[in-house]
């Protein structure tokens, strides 16, 4: 494969002359950096890539779709599969601390996680198509809001036009994610589980407060939280002894700051639980509940439960494993197997509940920044990479 060079980090990117075939694609990342978005409020960067997709004349183009998504569809009108191309469109409340010429201009938000770079390469795939329109089936190429809180997949799928673009049983819904960490350009597969189920959990416990000097008098939930902080952690391998688990606490509160006299009443904390399968975080959500009660319950404190972020694990099939792992093959990409599922989790795996599809993993670097570090920055060289393998994928799932 002659366009790919190595620089001294041994590194893979593409060679001068696809840099500049894939400078237009490079600009549009750019100005999708610059401008980030916050999960389901991605209006600009809808219409940035609308407007960049229409010029490419598709077959039908799906505004605001499950609220702020959009979907092109190439659809050659022979009778074929559907293959489901996902880009996300949303970014993260991280301040950026690094200094690009199109460093965002939202105070709080950037995209961290190289969603501006995916949806960049899925954009490029619909000069792909109108260059040379797909021979039998249809393509759809889905930009899709909210990723980062895992409500965009579920709002997409709600949509009542999503019928029409379904993949359904013979089609199948691809996408990837960059991964720093790994060498650039390097494809990293995974038959079966992609990356975690997960759920956000926040826990509200209520009593009664008191005058500090007689605490005894109230009802605090501080003690109740201690337990809790300690115990939650422990009951993932109780629960799945023989099974991945992990419960992470990411917030605790009692009482108001600055409070001295006054023992509190209200107390909070949040929690993350994640697991390799949708069934063992089912598990793990009722040992996690049914903690939370007895512990309330021994404390006389009042409590409720309120869940967020709700991801279902990705889930790979074989076939479409293997195709893809045979077009980066043939474009002199490596490819890495990996052993186990990511931890994170990505709202992708709703899409392959019950169908075809794959969530793969590109390298975006060895050494650099990791994704959610407020000085990532997608590189550039992986969209002269993505473009054309995406193409060869859907080409290939489409015959």
């Amino acid at each position: 494969m002659g366009w790919i060079t190595c620089d001294n980090a041994g590194m893979a990117t593409p060679d001068q002359s696809h840099r500049d075939q894939y400078s237009h694609l490079v600009s549009l990342r750019h100005l999708l950096h610059s401008q980030p978005e916050l999960s389901g409020s991605e209006r600009r960067t809808h219409d940035v890539i609308r407007d960049f997709v229409a010029k490419s004349n598709p077959t039908r183009l799906h505004e605001h779709l499950g609220g702020t998504g959009l979907a092109a569809e190439f659809d050659s009108g022979v009778a074929g599969p559907t293959v489901v191309v996902r880009a996300e469109l949303d970014a993260l409340p991280i301040d950026e601390v690094g200094e690009p010429e199109y460093k965002s201009t939202a105070p709080g938000v950037m995209h961290a996680c190289g969603h501006d770079g995916h949806m960049t390469m899925v954009a490029g795939l619909a000069e792909r198509f109108d260059a040379q329109p797909p021979a039998k089936g249809r393509v759809v190429l889905l930009f899709q809001p909210a990723e980062e809180t895992g409500a965009g997949a579920k709002s997409v799928l709600a949509d009542p036009r999503w019928e029409t673009l379904e993949p359904g049983n013979n089609g199948a819904a691809i996408a990837l994610h960059n991964l720093p960490g790994h060498p650039m350009g390097q494809i990293i597969l995974r038959e079966g589980v992609f990356s975690c189920a997960s759920r956000g959990m926040s826990v509200a416990l209520e009593g009664i407060t008191s005058h500090a000097a007689h605490p005894d008098d109230g009802v605090s939930p501080a003690e109740a939280i201690a337990e809790l902080v300690q115990m939650m952690p422990k009951i993932a391998a109780e629960c799945l002894p023989d099974d991945f688990g992990l419960v992470s606490i990411t917030h605790i509160q009692a009482g108001d700051d600055g409070v001295f006299g006054v023992t509190p009443a209200d107390g909070r904390f949040n929690a993350t639980l994640r697991t390799d399968t949708d069934d063992d975080l089912a598990v793990l959500v009722e040992s996690a509940v049914e903690l939370v009660r007895e512990v309330a319950r021994g404390y006389k404190l009042e409590y409720g439960i309120e869940w967020f972020d709700d991801f279902a694990a990705a889930v790979c099939d074989g076939p479409t494993v293997e195709w893809i792992r045979s077009a980066a093959t043939e474009q002199g990409l490596d490819v890495a197997d990996r052993a186990e599922p990511f931890r994170w989790s990505e709202d992708f795996g709703l899409f392959t509940k019950g169908r075809r599809g794959v969530l793969f993993g590109l390298g975006s670097g060895v050494d650099r920044p990791q994704l959610h570090n407020p000085d990532y920055d997608f590189p550039d060289g992986l969209i002269g990479i993505g473009v054309p393998l995406f193409e060869r994928v859907v080409r290939g799932l489409l015959q």
